[in-house]
């Protein structure tokens, strides 16, 4: 026979353990949004966007547009007009709905001196310099975000499958699923990917409302996040914002697939080259020299 605190003490720990094992199951059993149909899609959704107005105090659209139908993005960036001013940086914090209070950068703009550019070693490049001294005789600028690889070396390493590559071409992360391993930052031989260290601050006069779960939507602390190639914006015909930013129209968008479009122009017309070919990541990433 159970005395009364043996048996009250039993069903406390028995009552733990189903509900620990309950909430197991719910997290190992749980469909990742991909897999969703489309109704319980609206629903999770409309619970994010819920959350988040919470925690902002404004109401925030999260969408999850789908890839357009015979669409694959490049892009390209001609280097001979690039003079390093980082507006595409600012734009692309202001969009993308980056931390503030420890900046999280996903374009950056690395200096080199002309004589020392090398696609596939960045050895003697400099990121750290005066924008205001802008553009500086003998150098180059060589802006660097993710290349949107056609073999995303990034995606291969993921433990969770958190982050893959969409029918368009955009290597896209799924924050519910990162477990913050890092392993993709390690396997990205660009420097495309950044780690939220802790809890990412925007000031809420500052929030982009307009996102999309893939994208731009306000992440957390612990998970990891890069370019998506403004996916709230492109999905919808729009330019990303760095390109819309660009006050040299150095940087170029556009549908791969189609041949009247602006990158497959560059493609045909231009010689391109892709940071660290020998790679074989295949990025859809295009640089070239439009000036002698």
């Amino acid at each position: 026979m159970l005395s009364r605190r043996q048996f009250i003490k039993t069903g406390i720990t028995l009552l733990g353990s189903l509900t620990l094992s309950s909430c197991l199951k719910q997290d190992i059993f749980r469909e990742k949004f991909q897999e969703l149909t489309g109704e319980e899609k609206k629903a999770f959704l409309k619970r994010l966007e819920e959350r988040y107005e919470r925690k902002y105090g404004i109401r925030i659209n999260v969408d999850a547009t789908p890839p357009l139908k015979d669409a694959v993005f490049g892009y390209g960036l001609d280097l001979s007009r690039c003079i390093g001013c980082r507006r595409c940086v600012y734009a692309c914090m202001k969009e993308n709905n980056q931390s503030r209070d420890i900046p999280i950068q996903w374009i950056r703009v690395m200096r080199i001196k002309k004589e020392d550019f090398n696609p596939s070693d960045f050895e003697h490049s400099e990121h750290y310099y005066s924008p205001e001294e802008v553009p500086e005789e003998g150098y180059i600028y060589i802006p660097i975000q993710c290349q949107q690889c056609e073999r995303p070396a990034c995606v291969k390493v993921c433990p969770t499958k958190a982050t893959w590559k969409e029918p368009d071409g955009i290597v896209v992360i799924d924050y519910e699923w990162c477990i913050g391993c890092r392993c993709c930052m390690a396997a990205c031989p660009y420097w495309a990917r950044r780690f939220n260290w802790g809890e990412p601050y925007i000031p809420k006069e500052e929030l982009n409302p307009y996102t999309h779960y893939y994208g731009n939507r306000p992440r957390m602390r612990g998970v990891v996040e890069k370019c998506t190639f403004c996916i709230q914006r492109t999905r919808k015909g729009r330019y990303p914002a760095c390109v819309e930013a660009c006050p040299v129209g150095a940087r170029k968008f556009g549908n791969l697939l189609d041949p009247q479009s602006e990158i497959r122009y560059i493609l045909d017309n231009f010689r391109v080259f892709r940071l660290k070919a020998e790679l074989n990541t295949e990025p859809k990433f295009f640089y070239f020299f439009s000036l002698g």
